[in-house]
């Protein structure tokens, strides 16, 4: 991606008073809320999609679409927003989510529905890739850790509701309702978003790798389908499975081909050199795989084997989500104070392959509490191993790099997130089909269409349904058996992972729990470089001070409200090419008479001058300016000393966004104050 600076047609931040700050931030909580809490809300809702449309062989692509269109739209919405501006990507994609989601509850068949979930996906990607990017066109950085962690917080509860919400839809209105619910909050975000959020754009235009991106699509894509459709649609041997095989095969060596050429890839094939992405990416796509594929069939199992409602489905996954929380947090505490990392994907992809395997014991006579005592140790297990990743390679990579290998990381989570759903389903339906075909001979009487109903399941002597119940515990397990595997080759993987030092500046966020549940990122590097100085001062809680030492150490004769007008107008008139008084007073929001008194007393001076209204800074005051904005770069310097480049032509990079960087600190930096004080 090209080194892209935001630039708005106002100001953002400085212009928004602290309640639009906090109704912006609530429409963008609003977007990621929906986008997230789609990933898990169907999964207490499958079993009754399945008796309600049938193709129970298709179930996984319920939540298999969802995640692949999300997937690719997170690659390509980060780079649309730069082209377009953020709040008409952040917008669009909510009126693509809008459109999937009632598609979906509208759906009167399988393959509808899967349609509408991929639509759903594409605008879920876009609406959590740009709710980072608006945070930052419009907190200041001196406030943005805060944000920063709310949303992450939000991403994680998500996890925690869904089931749980998704069953109580689906007991008490209509499955469809987890997808109608949507319709009506995403017209308020949208109308929401078009009164607040300030347009931003960039001011460079981005290079996109749409060959890339298409070409990965579609290769996943076959390779998916491939292992949907094996031993169901087609025999595994049939020309039409080799045919997707090879298909996917050949477009994902042309992706290759295309990134090693490309200008600006979107998976740059040199971070593959690196030991430590390599072996992230590894494990990351092993979590998703685990997690996601785990909390897509639990409920099902739970409904048929243990015969509860959908809603208690979603309740009894909560062990599940509590255990991971847990050493999510745990984990990011002590990597955040002692910047060791390495033994926490080891245990965790152990205690995880443990997990699956005690689960794959469960049947019909298990109780509730060794259920719940199994996934809290599977939790675990995915907790210690998913919450290092994305910091760890943060501090490995060069940063021209910075954006694309983050990313990354989090892109094959969700592929691995993707593939995890397919190939539990895969594993279940080749296992239920003859079990339940077995069964059902030895219940005679009993229609298929009772069989794949939960509820009607319940209403059966047990005499009638045991079989049936053992058909569908017995496929479950076999799920989770076949998958150890899957967890233990992490495990050996997590061995090859290296101990770097920790960047002081990017170990802030590790404790954070959107970090913890690999909360999709921006791409942009600038944005990322923003976020590890947000967390900078957040942790240094020296908010009110850092400004004024600033000031102090620049030398400059000028007084805190001088430094904030002078700022005022160095800055508007970088951005509009004009600066007045008026300008400025409706940039925050106060009467020109407020503002006019500090600004005619300038121009008394040597650092200010007026023609025609308009306002512009002397020799002397730019002199006063660029030394404030100097000492601002010095003081990034100190924070961010730990960002050791040595490739000149990164380290030039590096260089210009921190000039940018200063420049925004100056502008935000007397903004503490009120207005009146200025004065």
């Amino acid at each position: 991606m090209t080194e892209a600076v935001a630039v708005a047609e106002k100001p953002a931040s400085a212009a928004l008073s602290r309640a639009r700050i906090n109704l912006i931030f609530g429409t963008i909580v609003l977007g990621m809320l929906m986008a997230a809490l789609d990933q898990t809300i169907v999964s207490a809702a499958l079993p009754s999609i399945v008796a309600d449309l049938g193709g129970a062989g298709h179930m996984a692509w319920v939540v298999t679409a969802y995640m692949l269109t999300e997937a690719v739209s997170t690659a390509l919405a980060g780079n649309l927003g730069d082209l377009f501006g953020r709040k008409l990507i952040f917008q669009v994609s909510a009126v693509i989510f809008i459109a999937g989601s009632a598609l979906a509850g509208l759906a009167h068949d399988m393959l509808l529905l899967i349609v509408a979930r991929g639509i759903q996906g594409v605008g879920a990607g876009g609406l959590m890739v740009t709710a980072m990017a608006l945070i930052a066109d419009t907190i200041p950085l001196r406030e943005r850790g805060k944000y920063q962690g709310a949303l992450g917080a939000v991403f994680g509860v998500t996890t925690v509701v869904g089931p749980t919400l998704g069953g109580l839809f689906t007991d008490h209105a209509s499955w469809r309702w987890c997808f109608y619910v949507n319709v009506p909050i995403a017209i308020i975000m949208i109308a929401l978003a078009a009164r607040t959020i300030p347009h931003v754009r960039a001011a460079a235009r981005p290079i996109i790798d749409y060959a890339g991106i298409g070409l990965v699509a579609a290769g996943v894509s076959c390779l998916i389908l491939g292992l949907e459709f094996g031993g169901q649609e087609y025999p595994w041997g049939s020309w039409q499975i080799l045919a997707l095989f090879v298909a996917s095969a050949v477009l994902l060596a042309a992706f290759v081909a295309v990134e090693l050429r490309a200008r600006e890839p979107m998976l740059p094939m040199k971070l593959f050199r690196s030991n430590v992405f390599t072996v992230c990416s590894i494990l990351s796509f092993i979590v998703g795989f685990a997690m996601i594929g785990s909390m897509t069939f639990l409920p099902a199992y739970f409904q048929y084997v243990d015969g509860v409602s959908a809603t208690m489905s979603g309740v009894r996954t909560l062990p599940l989500v509590v255990g991971l929380m847990f050493t999510s947090i745990l984990s990011g505490q002590v990597v955040a104070k002692t910047g060791r990392y390495k033994y926490f994907p080891i245990v965790g992809t152990a205690v995880m392959a443990l997990g699956l395997f005690l689960m794959s014991t469960m049947g019909r006579s298990t109780g509730t509490w060794r259920e719940s005592l199994y996934m809290l140790v599977l939790g675990m297990g995915i907790g210690l191993s998913m919450q290092v990743l994305t910091i760890v390679v943060q501090n490995t990579v060069p940063y021209a790099d910075l954006g694309t290998a983050t990313s990354g990381v989090t892109f094959f989570r969700t592929l691995g997130s993707a593939f995890g759903a397919t190939i539990f389903g895969t594993l279940y339906t080749n296992q239920l089909t003859p079990n339940l075909a077995a069964a059902l001979e030895r219940s005679p009487g009993v229609p298929p269409q009772v069989a794949s109903s939960p509820e009607a399941l319940r209403r059966l002597p047990i005499e009638q349904a045991a079989p049936i119940i053992d058909a569908y515990a017995e496929a479950i397990d076999f799920v989770f058996q076949w998958v150890v595997p899957v967890a233990l080759l992490g495990f050996v993987v997590a061995w090859f992972l290296k101990q770097v030092p920790l960047r002081d500046s990017v170990r802030g966020g590790a404790s954070d729990v959107g970090e913890g549940f690999s909360m999709p990122n921006s791409s942009d590097r600038v944005l990322l470089l923003e976020q590890s100085v947000s967390q900078v001062m957040r942790k240094a809680k020296r908010d009110k001070t850092i400004g004024p030492a600033v000031l102090a150490d620049s030398g400059s004769g000028l007084t805190r409200g001088q430094a904030w007008a002078l700022g005022q107008v160095y800055m508007v008139n970088r951005v509009r090419g004009r600066a007045t008084i008026a300008a400025i007073a409706q940039l925050h929001h106060v009467p020109d008479e407020v503002l006019e008194p500090v600004f005619v007393r300038l121009i008394g001076t040597d650092h200010l001058e007026a023609e025609d209204g308009s306002l512009r800074l002397t020799a002397d005051g730019l002199l006063e300016v660029e030394q404030v904005r100097a000492a601002w770069r010095r003081w990034l310097d100190t924070q961010l000393e730990d960002w050791d480049n040595r490739d000149p032509a990164d380290r030039a990079l590096l260089d210009q966004a921190l000039d940018n960087l200063a420049a925004k600190l100056l502008d935000e930096a007397f903004q503490e104050a009120d207005t009146a004080k200025v004065v």
